[in-house]
């Protein structure tokens, strides 16, 4: 019967192996399931009409009209609105 330290030796060394043999195969994958790869999705969402794309959606047009309204109360003649790399609409004064 082993012990809970030679287990955990024996888990950490299958361990070190697997990660050690993934960098000298051939296409550099291991598929043995422990750990799933990483793929960006590029496009449309899966499920565009979710509760959290529809209520995030919401908001980026709410707070973009409350940004415009705001500006345009606050803008002076010597101001312009610009939108920065975030997507916010900020006045900025000369």
């Amino acid at each position: 019967m082993m012990t809970r330290a030679k287990r955990i030796a024996v888990a950490t060394a299958v361990v070190t192996a697997l990660t050690a043999a993934d960098g000298m195969l051939p296409g550099g994958k291991l598929s043995v399931g422990l750990i799933s790869p990483a793929e960006a999705r590029i496009g449309r969402p899966l499920t565009p009409m979710s509760y959290a794309g529809v209520a995030r959606r919401t908001t980026r047009r709410a707070v973009a009209v409350g940004a415009v309204a705001a500006g345009a109360y606050a803008a002076t003649p010597g101001c312009v609105q610009v939108t920065n790399a975030y997507g916010q609409i900020v006045t900025r004064c000369n």
